[in-house]
């Protein structure tokens, strides 16, 4: 009787998740949905494989760092989004010592290497201004992808994230897709402001 075939590297991330993030996920609606994300992620993205299911699990321990954390909770609404080791956090809180206080939090974690906090200090924004940022992001997702931008370029290699209007744009992209990038981004309908966080990479790459 042959053998089974051996898993592949995305099947064993898979299990070592389910396998080692279960007792401490309990109940964190994310862990349901970080399988999906990473087998999407990982086909096309210029990170590594083993780079691509550390973020999502960074993602994972901050999201449940901040639903463990009451004061911060009922003080702020953030969103975190970790991309080659570096997290964005955006979103409100009632004050900077809130912000900074889930910052510093999200800086122990292990293997982040850089914080962004773009967290505003005002009030949560509205829950019509969040429609309207979802429908930016999947705007600016079609666009980048829509033939519009460098023939052979992945749109899925851009991680773009919209918070009232502003959109924050990473990746690990050449110049020239940057600049593209960012001028398709820049002329959507409802786009305030594109802020550049990628991280430059050589154009034969």
């Amino acid at each position: 009787m042959p053998l089974p075939p051996m898993p592949n590297t995305v099947t064993v991330a898979l299990i070592a998740i389910a396998i080692g993030l279960a007792p401490c996920l309990q109940g964190c609606a994310p862990a349901t949905v970080v399988g999906t994300a990473y087998g999407a992620s990982v086909i096309h993205d210029r990170r590594s494989a083993s780079t691509v299911l550390d973020d999502e699990m960074i993602e994972i321990r901050a999201k449940h760092r901040f639903f463990q954390s009451p004061e911060i909770r009922r003080a702020s609404r953030i969103a975190i989004t970790s991309y080659n080791y570096r997290v964005l956090l955006t979103g409100q809180a009632d004050s900077a010592e809130i912000s900074q206080q889930f910052a510093e939090a999200v800086s122990r974690l292990p293997k982040v290497e850089q914080i962004y906090n773009e967290v505003q200090i005002r009030p949560s924004i509205s829950l019509a201004q969040r429609s309207q940022d979802a429908l930016i992001t999947s705007r600016a997702k079609l666009a980048i992808g829509g033939g519009r931008g460098i023939e052979g370029f992945d749109a899925t290699r851009v991680k773009v994230v919209t918070e009232d209007g502003v959109v924050f744009l990473m990746g690990l992209l050449t110049r020239k897709e940057a600049d593209t990038t960012t001028e398709i981004v820049r002329r959507l309908p409802g786009v305030e402001r594109v802020v550049r966080m990628f991280e430059y990479i050589d154009a034969s790459r």
